[in-house]
């Protein structure tokens, strides 16, 4: 039996073709290209062969193209970590280096996630029974967090120096694993709730590959002009990672089936005002005299009839993340115990302003932008008020 018709599609170069015998291969005549929704005629080798089978050729069947498949989301589909920063750096946002310097802290958090989990059954808890340079009482997951921070940042060879809230200089990096790029962290933020099992979280900056902001305290660097990517790391009911590179604010959750960071936020947005506020009230009697109006007025239901909630964990991670996603003010003020407020600049303030600003928000340490404001030391502390922009203008007016 002579078949009218036989059409094969080839895959990779999408070609058709028609054939008037059975098993026989195609010219080159014979082949055609089709565009996705068209109808293209298949022309015949030679003019014998149109007369012979009476007709001007086949219609070939539209087949949908990859790009159009692509539209319909794949309930199984997921962006991991890896993937999403592949993506960046194909669109020139990163180079190559920044993205292995991202992956490495991004292991890192997930070997600290592990150790905080496991933390009571490793005998983790408890009192390492020394003193970092911050003059606190050092965790035993504290010194074993910094040690997988520090390993991770060596190993990725794309690291220059690294600066650490529980050591007391920034260290530089073997120069046969060197790199650019500046590290900052503070490897486990809210330590001190471990052996209660509250939310703990890891902070970190990269800033860019030159050490002003480390080295030459003295010059006119800010954090705002030399920081180009923040995140944390929350360690919770479940472990997210958070993280801009400037270009908005993308939230991970890290997939336990998969052992990956899967994108779950993406774009985040800080509402414009909250109704939150979330501040060591045991420290007002300490506090200003403005700073303590502002509070009372907080307290006072006004025509609303409803006062601000207070919310504090003592975790600075895990009470920026709620006030990131539900609007409000997060503050650390200055008190008469602590004359420039408890948290540190470089590796606390500049990366959660950084991440705030990003996501619409603003981080002031009262009365200046804290990415405007010049460190003169590396562990220097700075008073912060961090959330929704209309809070943030509104504590603004009262401490000026």
């Amino acid at each position: 039996m002579v078949v009218q018709a036989a059409a094969i599609i080839t895959s990779s170069s999408h070609l058709l073709f028609s054939s008037s015998r059975s098993l026989s291969r195609p010219s080159p005549s014979q082949l055609c290209v089709f565009d996705s929704k068209a109808l293209v005629p298949c022309p015949n080798s030679t003019n014998t062969s149109k007369k012979k089978h009476g007709g001007g050729g086949l219609k070939c069947m539209a087949v949908s193209t990859a790009s159009e498949a692509k539209t319909k989301k794949s309930k199984f589909e997921i962006q991991t970590l890896t993937g999403w920063l592949l993506k960046q750096e194909q669109t020139g946002v990163i180079d190559a280096e920044l993205t292995i310097v991202i992956s490495s802290i991004s292991m890192a958090c997930k070997q600290i996630a592990s150790l905080v989990q496991r933390a009571s059954i490793s005998n983790l808890t408890g009192v390492q029974g020394a003193v970092n340079i911050q003059g606190e009482d050092q965790k035993k997951l504290d010194v074993v967090s910094n040690e997988v921070f520090s390993s991770c940042l060596r190993s990725s060879g794309r690291t220059g120096i690294i600066a650490s809230e529980e050591e007391d200089v920034p260290v530089a990096v073997e120069e046969s694993y060197s790199g650019n790029y500046i590290v900052v962290f503070d490897p486990l933020d809210g330590s001190s709730n471990i052996d209660a099992a509250v939310s703990t979280g890891s902070i970190f900056g990269i800033y860019s590959p030159n050490d002003e902001c480390l080295a030459d305290i003295g010059d006119d660097s800010t954090p705002g002009s030399n920081l180009l990517v923040a995140g944390y790391c929350m360690y919770s009911s479940s472990v997210i990672f958070v993280l801009t590179i400037g270009k908005g604010v993308f939230s991970f959750s890290l997939d336990p089936m998969y052992g990956e960071f899967v994108l779950t936020q993406e774009n985040i947005q800080i509402p414009k005002a909250g109704k939150i506020y979330s501040f060591n009230e045991g420290n007002y009697q300490l506090w200003d005299d403005k700073l303590k109006k502002y509070i009372d007025d907080l307290k006072d239901p006004g025509s609303s009839g409803k006062p601000y909630s207070a919310r504090y964990i003592g975790s600075l991670v895990g009470d920026f993340h709620r006030t990131l996603l539900y609007g409000g003010i997060y503050g650390y003020p200055r008190d008469k115990k602590s004359k420039n407020g408890k948290l540190r600049l470089l590796y606390e303030c500049a990366p959660m302003s950084f991440i705030v600003e990003q996501a619409g928000g603003k981080g002031s340490d009262g009365h200046h932008r804290v990415l405007d404001i010049t460190p003169t030391e590396i562990h220097q502390r700075a008073p912060i008020f961090i959330g929704s922009p209309d809070e943030v203008d509104k504590l603004q007016q009262y401490l000026a």
